[in-house]
């Protein structure tokens, strides 16, 4: 039983599905918009939320905290950039999920993830 467990466990190890969180954080900062699994896509979102939430204040120690998190430089940079202007105003509802209908290969849902 998963009584007052939290979070998806997306059928992997912790550490796995830390990479994993982490490569879709980079890439939807780094393109604005992923297409991935609807149970990824669920999964991540909170994640990048409070990232983003981090990122409106630009300070040093914003950006530690973002980095421990991304573990890309190129990236934090990219979200720091972009997030205070755009998202100063905005109290969450950062990111939009669409669904785009199953895939082709393994019938998997798919959805659209992307920085409103």
């Amino acid at each position: 039983m998963r009584h007052r467990h939290a979070g998806k466990l997306l059928g992997r190890s912790y550490e796995h599905r830390k990479a994993l969180y982490r490569n879709l954080m980079v890439a939807l900062i780094d393109h604005r918009r992923i297409r991935t699994t609807l149970a990824k896509a669920k999964a991540v979102q909170p994640e990048i939320e409070k990232l983003i939430t981090i990122a409106r204040v630009d300070t040093p120690h914003a950006r530690r905290m973002a980095l421990s998190k991304l573990n890309s430089k190129d990236a934090m940079r990219k979200l720091f950039t972009f997030a205070p202007q755009e998202y100063s105003g905005r109290n969450g509802g950062y990111t939009r999920i669409t669904k785009i209908g199953p895939r082709m290969g393994d019938g998997a849902e798919m959805a659209l993830i992307e920085l409103v």
